[in-house]
This record gives C-alpha cells, sequence and structure tokens, in this order.
C-alpha cells in the first residue's frame, strides 16, 4: 500500500535537503549585513552622579598660574669667625635686633695670644739691635772724624817741615835725602787723609743704605705686630649689617674653625617672596613679570626680582619683592600664594580645569551628546592653562559639554554610557 508524501510548505521547507542551501544563504547574507553596520566602539555604564561635567564656553582667559611662596628677609649675611677659637661668651640670642659692629659672640684663641707675645718680643729685639747698631755706627762716624781732625794736624805739620827744607836745601844747609824725606812724608800724609775723606764718604753711603734697611725691617715688624693684634679683635665675632639674628648655631665651649658658619643677621629693612615653580613653565619665567596676592582683604602687588637656573626635584626657585606696601603683620617663614600673570588676557574657548588632564595629559576628553545620556572620546588640543580654565585650542567648539572629573577607572572605552 502506497503512503502519501506531504509536501512541506512555509518555514518547515527551508530544513528540507532542497532548503538547505537557501537558509545557509540568508544566514551569510544577515552576517555581512552585521559586519558592516555593527558599532565597534566599546562602552562602559557608569553612574552619571559620580561626574563633574564643565561647559565649553568662549570668554577672556587669564593667563597666570599660582605659585606658593615663603616670606624671607631681603638680604641675609652669614656669620663667619675671621680666627679659629672656643666659644667663650654668647653677647646676645636669636631674634635680638643689632647694629653694625655689635659683638655678637666673644672666642678665645691660646695660641694666637702666645704669638701675639712672641712677635712682640722678637720685635723689641729687632729694635734693640737697630739701637746698637745705629750707636755703633755714630760712633764709628765720629772716630772717623776724629782720625781726619788728626790727619789734618799731621798733613799742615808735615807740608810746613818740607817748605822749610825745601828753603835750606837749596841754601846747601841740609842734605838732598832729609828735604827728599821730608817731601815724602808730606805726600804720604796727604794721601792718608785723601782716603779718610773716601772712607768717611764710603761709610755714610753704607750707613744710609744699612739703616735704612733695618728701619724698613723694623716697620714690616710692626705692621704684622699690628695684624697679629687685628687678629685678636677678629675673636670678637661682629654684626655686619643692621638687622636681627635669625640663627645662631653654637654652644659655650664649642671650638669653630676660620670661615665656619655660626650664624645669620637677617636685613629686615624689607622683605622678598621666594618661591618655588614647576619646571614646565621655566621657559616662560622671566625676571620683570608681576604678581599679586590677597591678604587682610587687601591686594598687594609683587615684581620678579629674580630666576634661580637650577632646578631640583622638578622645581626652580625665584624671587619676588613687593612693588608697593606690604602687610602690616609681616613675617619671615609666612606662606602667600601669588597669582604670576605670564601674558596679557586674550580671548579663547576655555573649559574648566579638572583632574581628567591627569590621564589624558589633554590629549582626548570625553564630550557629551546633547542628550547628556552619553559621553564619547574626542581628541582635542590643550593650550594654556591657569588654576581655573584649560586653553582649548582644537577639537571643542563652546557650548558643548566634557566630563572634567577623573578619567582613572574609565580605561580605554571610547563610549561611556550614562546612568541616571
Amino acid at each position: 500500500m502506497d503512503i502519501r508524501i506531504e509536501k512541506k510548505k512555509g518555514i518547515r521547507a527551508l530544513f528540507t535537503r532542497r532548503g538547505l542551501p537557501y537558509l545557509a544563504g540568508a544566514l551569510l547574507l544577515v552576517f555581512v549585513v552585521w559586519l558592516l553596520l555593527r558599532d565597534d566602539s566599546s562602552t562602559l555604564r557608569i553612574d552619571a552622579r559620580t561626574i563633574s561635567v564643565g561647559e565649553v564656553v568662549r570668554g577672556e582667559f587669564n593667563d597666570y598660574i599660582r605659585v606658593t611662596g615663603q616670606v624671607q628677609p631681603i638680604t641675609t649675611v652669614q656669620l663667619s669667625p675671621l680666627e679659629a677659637g672656643v666659644v667663650e661668651r654668647l653677647v646676645v640670642e636669636e631674634g635680638t635686633t643689632v647694629r653694625k659692629g655689635d659683638v655678637l659672640v666673644v672666642l678665645s684663641n691660646t695660641s694666637l695670644t702666645l704669638e701675639i707675645l712672641n712677635s712682640e718680643a722678637e720685635l723689641a729685639e729687632k729694635q734693640n739691635i737697630l739701637r746698637n747698631t745705629l750707636i755703633s755706627m755714630e760712633q764709628e762716624k765720629l772716630d772717623l772724624r776724629l782720625d781726619k781732625v788728626q790727619l789734618d794736624l799731621d798733613v799742615e805739620r808735615k807740608r810746613r817741615t818740607w817748605r822749610q827744607n825745601e828753603e835750606l836745601y837749596r841754601n846747601d844747609l841740609i842734605a838732598r835725602e832729609e828735604w827728599l824725606q821730608s817731601k815724602e812724608d808730606y805726600e804720604l800724609a796727604a794721601k792718608k787723609r785723601e782716603l779718610n775723606v773716601e772712607r768717611q764718604i764710603q761709610d755714610s753711603l753704607y750707613r744710609s743704605v744699612q739703616i735704612e734697611q733695618m728701619e724698613e725691617n723694623l716697620d714690616n715688624m710692626k705692621r704684622n705686630m699690628q695684624l697679629i693684634r687685628e687678629r685678636i679683635g677678629n675673636l670678637n665675632v661682629k654684626s655686619p649689617i643692621d638687622g636681627e639674628v635669625g640663627l645662631l648655631d653654637v654652644v659655650l665651649g664649642q671650638s669653630v674653625t676660620s670661615g665656619q658658619k655660626i650664624g645669620q643677621v637677617n636685613d629686615l629693612s624689607d622683605y622678598k617672596v621666594e618661591a618655588q615653580i614647576d619646571e614646565s613653565y621655566i621657559d616662560r619665567v622671566r625676571a620683570g613679570l608681576d604678581a599679586s596676592f590677597e591678604r587682610q582683604d587687601t591686594n598687594f602687588t609683587m615684581r620678579l626680582r629674580k630666576v634661580y637656573p637650577e632646578v631640583r626635584d622638578g622645581r626652580f626657585r625665584a624671587d619676588f619683592t613687593f612693588r608697593g606696601p606690604h602687610p602690616d603683620n609681616i613675617r619671615s617663614g609666612q606662606t602667600y600664594y601669588l597669582h604670576l600673570e605670564l601674558g596679557q588676557p586674550s580671548e579663547a574657548v576655555i573649559i574648566p580645569r579638572g583632574s581628567f588632564y591627569q590621564t589624558t595629559g589633554g590629549a582626548w576628553v570625553y564630550v557629551l551628546s546633547p542628550e547628556g545620556d552619553r559621553a564619547f572620546k574626542r581628541p582635542v588640543r590643550i593650550g594654556r592653562q591657569n588654576p581655573q580654565y584649560y586653553e582649548v585650542l582644537d577639537g571643542l567648539e563652546p557650548g558643548e559639554r566634557v566630563i572634567v572629573s577623573g578619567y582613572e577607572n574609565y580605561g580605554a572605552n571610547d563610549v561611556l554610557i550614562l546612568n541616571r
């Protein structure tokens, strides 16, 4: 008996042997369409209450940074003894107001005292030697003068004898030999007198040079003696300026060396503010820039006086001085928060500052959709910044809204779905 086979219709027909190729083709077509139309963006759902949103606006951008500085005296002078010694007495304490030349610390130095005594003894010995030498020279000078007087008398007598013998010899009353001897005696006496005169001249020149050298040596010793006595005065450490003793780091009985720092004196006639600035601003910060800060409901202005070139721990130092009056209760060590103007205000597209910058470095932000239910990752270009705003150079338009809170928990997702 033949069984009648019923022909399948509808969806059941697709699962027949003849319909399977059509089913496979349809599935392949759907898969291709899905590949073409799918969204590759990775998404993350977040709680909208955990984010902070800022609006992109066009407005005035004030190009300034906020720096923290400490009040310092306008000048600080280091205290260093010129002579080594032991601290014998502390005349003042820290915080004492002093005048230039006031004694702050008294030192003692036994070796220096002995050196002075030895120098004084040596000076006295040299003085005695000089006096004895002068006496001896004066005696020699008198002896030469006496010899000359004697020689003058001898020459005169022998000249007279020679003249008499010459007259007698012409009259043949004496022998020729006797006349010649009287002549020779006279000539010898005259030569002795000439030699005596030359000796006096030579001795006078020698004495002048010798006395000049000895007096010069004596003067040098006196000057050395004076310098050594001044060194005794250097054992009194004195204030180099009018001011206030800010530090005195010595105790009684302490041994200090020459040139060792033992304290400092602060010039309180004026003050400066010493600030540490991030090295990223080192190309823009220069002397002459203006700064200001508010204290006691009063705005005070300052000027950048000096920028130190050395960078330490990612920061460099700068000194600010007051352009006008300073606060009445100003004290060394106080902290002021300065607004340092880097340039003139200008119109720009700006967004509020936020912690997102630490994650993105200003390279991209999450921009909210007009409906506010999603945020999309978008590349941007950030320019200048101040404590309130970032300057947007490219990527955002006024009126848009961006997430300015931190992005640490968002990973690399391109789209954020905001759950209300």
